[in-house]
């Protein structure tokens, strides 16, 4: 299941340390409409490695800012607290699958 949070529960999500994938998105985005479902079964079939979230830019433009965000979606993915990758734009799921897979 992703999470939807805002940018105070972002921020402590990372205080845990767990491995994060953050969706940055918007509701008038189509690809990012494309990727919802998507990330959703990511976030069943990797539920044991990652914590998948998402975090609307146009209702927390603190956190666009300071990832420097500039396109929609934008997938980030957290260790320890620390952004250790970044996809932007929409992916298929074999797309993403790699990409999360690689920085596992």
């Amino acid at each position: 299941m992703v999470k939807e949070l805002d940018t105070a529960s972002f921020c402590e999500a990372l205080k845990e340390g767990k491995t994060i994938v953050a969706d940055f998105w918007a509701t008038w985005c189509g690809p990012c409409r494309m990727l919802a479902p998507v990330m959703e079964t990511l976030s069943e079939e990797y539920a044991d490695k990652a914590e998948f979230v998402k975090v609307d830019v146009d209702e927390n433009p603190d956190l666009a800012r300071e990832y420097s965000i500039m396109s929609i979606p934008c997938v980030m993915m957290f260790k320890n607290g620390e952004l250790i990758a970044k996809n932007v734009g929409f992916a298929p799921k074999d797309a993403m699958k790699e990409f999360i897979d690689k920085n596992l």
